[in-house]
């Protein structure tokens, strides 16, 4: 998905400004500054509730902060990770 080389995508702050963009050759664009975005579509039907040390937690969401998601979702991301082996 990365491009080397290209151009960058512009901020496009109107409606109008995103279907100007859209309407030229985009085959040079620079896709570096993006990063992956998982979407959840599974509805979240069982809890869990656990009692962890305070600083395991603190970093728990230091790390989802770094992720830029909420550390429930980085706790069910790793979660996630360990059971499909990644």
């Amino acid at each position: 998905m990365t491009s080397s080389g290209g151009r960058k995508v512009p901020i496009l702050r109107t409606d109008e400004e995103a279907e100007a963009f859209l309407m030229q050759d985009l085959s040079d664009l620079d896709l570096s500054q993006f990063k992956r975005h998982h979407f959840e579509f599974e509805k979240k039907e069982a809890q869990v509730n656990m009692r962890v040390p305070q600083p395991l937690l603190d970093a728990v969401k230091d790390r989802a902060k770094a992720h830029g998601i909420p550390y429930t979702r980085y706790i069910r991301m790793l979660m996630e990770r360990d059971i499909d082996g990644k």
